[in-house]
């Protein structure tokens, strides 16, 4: 018998609509465990997804979608709308090479109505799309934003919400609340509504009502029936309304409910069982994270003037480590970038070696802040950029890929990306002992390549490369892990002695003493980094090279170009751009 049998008679939401009501509840069933079955063997984002089973279903049954336009905020949560809108054969493809994207994507589907992967715009789109539409006369169009009790906390779906309450757009915010997002939702807005769901009294007189907003719930987001039926009466009202539901993530898996931070993305696991598969044994080398995550451990439990700060990302900074050992010193402050920046920089000029731990993706939202409340004041915040460079199945929206760019023009900034791990530990030495500016540490997502990491700490001079192999036909300068690349790349030639490779380690300052060696030494120049190459390192060799008038006979500037990057997993997508091993190998034969 085919378990998927009434899912698969739904290829869009215009087959949804055709249902009875009475047979919504075994097409949530069919839905979820279509979910667990395809995430259990391919990854992905798991318990977001199953927590709104029903809400999607009720949302594509009782709006006329994709007319009536749905913004899922994030997008972790939009496993099932993809599955109903036309998707449902593609999804095994979900965040691997040439498949569908993990988030909701303009180009994949008119029913992905806004592209999302970072959090708290939904409201913004949704209501430009609704005051949009006053503009064109289509007074009935509905406008749908679905956020959750993380998401809306943060700054940008604030200033959404000031507006939309005076707007009389036909806008319908949607609060998810599970109480958390990738880690437990802190904060007194978190506590507010907990306190909202116990409390009648406190649910008629709310903070949201007060924004002029037609506010209802709390209700039960599973309970399909009763949500049917609140969808039903907020669709006939005008003006912006709000619904709060509670839901519970990674509902319809136990391991999933009871472990939310774990299955938010499992990896494989059991379908069944819900157990997660066994890794591969062996002693593996650290995750980039784990190595700031238990060095600013060793540095704090000597130094009671280190802070660490993270928006939202305790578990997958591991700035989690030390929450738990110094609770007074670590803040995960939610969803809010910029907050952690500008936190980061008052709390520095009271003399305290702050670590600020923001994904480099993330930083994006704070550049404001990096530049007016940090470098502008020479205040020496420690910003360390996780998930820099190319991150994999979470494609464009997550990849760490500007940094470099966007970091080396603000005056005053230190940027250095450590070659390995050791590098990391010693440059987060290097800066608690005290800096006159404030630096950007980046590094990438997964695994480092030295078992034996935890070495003594020693001092990095700021703004000195290094040589890390002798050559005398071609230089190499490469920064940060890239270098590892580079160094497997001359490994396969034959002529791999006339190849001299240097690690830059600072894009600003740069080591120009070193520069002025090598463009008089060499005539052959490559430039590698895993970033955008519109002003990256290879833009930043290129302007030495034109300000002191050297003329070498080639210089190649390997890194990604002018294109946003999709998903795939990190080895497949270095072999799009050209900086994997193999394809830097034929690069580098081409002049030996």
């Amino acid at each position: 018998m085919n378990p998927y049998a009434l899912l698969e008679t739904i290829n869009d939401p215009a087959d949804l609509r055709n249902l009875p009501e009475v047979q919504l509840g075994e097409l949530a069933k069919q839905l979820r465990e279509y979910i667990i079955d395809i995430v259990s063997t391919k990854e992905g984002h798991l318990g977001a997804s199953l927590g709104v089973v029903e809400l999607t279903i009720a949302l594509h049954y009782i709006f006329n979608t994709p007319d009536d336009l749905l913004v899922w905020d994030v997008g972790h949560q939009a496993y099932g709308h993809k599955i109903l809108t036309g998707r449902r054969e593609q999804f095994h493809t979900n965040r691997q090479l040439n498949g569908i994207s993990g988030f909701p994507k303009r180009v994949e589907s008119i029913f992905d109505t806004f592209g999302t992967g970072h959090s708290s715009t939904s409201i913004s789109a949704a209501l430009g799309m609704a005051m949009a539409s006053n503009l064109k006369g289509e007074k009935e169009k509905q406008h749908i934003a679905v956020i959750g009790d993380a998401s809306i906390a943060s700054g940008m779906a604030f200033e959404a919400l000031n507006h939309a309450g005076v707007s009389h757009a036909n806008l319908l915010i949607i609060l998810n609340d599970n109480a958390i997002g990738i880690d437990p939702s802190v904060g007194a807005l978190k506590e507010y509504l907990t306190k909202v769901k116990v409390d009648r009294n406190l649910a008629k007189n709310n903070i949201i009502r007060a924004l002029n907003f037609d506010y209802s719930g709390p209700i039960d987001g599973h309970n399909l029936p009763k949500l049917l039926k609140e969808l039903k009466r907020l669709k006939k009202k005008k003006g912006p309304k709000f619904l709060h539901i509670i839901t519970t993530k990674g509902k319809g898996l136990r391991q999933a409910e009871q472990d939310q931070v774990r299955y938010h993305a499992p990896g494989k696991f059991d379908k069944n069982s819900g157990e997660l598969l066994p890794k591969p044994k062996g002693v593996l080398p650290p995750k980039y994270q784990d190595v700031f995550g238990h060095t600013i451990v060793e540095l704090a439990e000597k130094n009671e003037k280190i802070i660490g700060i993270t928006p939202a990302m305790p578990t997958g900074s591991s700035l989690k480590y030390m929450m738990e050992k110094f609770p007074e010193r670590g803040f995960d402050v939610g969803i809010a970038e910029q907050h952690a920046v500008t936190l980061a920089a008052g709390m520095a000029t009271q003399g305290f070696h702050v670590f600020c731990n923001i994904y480099s993706t993330f930083l994006q939202r704070a550049y404001d802040q990096l530049i007016h409340d940090v470098a502008l004041q020479k205040i020496p915040v420690i910003f360390c950029l996780d998930r820099a460079g190319l991150v994999g199945q979470d494609g464009a929206t997550h990849h760490g890929v500007f940094d470099l760019a966007f970091l080396r023009c603000i005056p005053n900034l230190i940027v250095f990306a450590p070659k390995d791990e050791i590098a990391l530990r010693n440059i987060m030495f290097t800066a608690q002992l005290g800096l006159s500016h404030p630096i950007a540490i980046r590094y990438p997502r997964g695994r480092g390549k030295n078992l034996n990491w935890k070495k003594p700490f020693s001092q990095i001079t700021i703004g000195k490369a290094r040589q890390l192999s002798q050559g005398d036909k071609i230089a190499v300068l490469s920064i940060g892990t890239i270098a590892e690349n580079v160094h497997q790349a001359i490994s396969m030639l034959s002529a791999e002695e006339r190849i001299a490779h240097y690690d830059l380690q600072f894009l600003a300052p740069l080591d120009t003493a070193l520069l002025h060696e090598v463009f008089k030494k060499y005539q052959v120049i490559f430039t590698v980094e895993d970033g955008v190459l519109n002003g990256g390192m290879g833009s930043a060799v290129s302007e030495f090279i034109t300000k002191h008038s050297y003329n070498p006979q080639k210089v190649i500037s390997l890194g990604i170009g002018e294109q946003f990057i999709e998903h795939g997993t990190v080895e497949e997508l270095q072999q799009i751009v050209g900086i994997d091993p193999k394809s830097m190998a034929k690069q580098f034969e081409r002049f030996l």
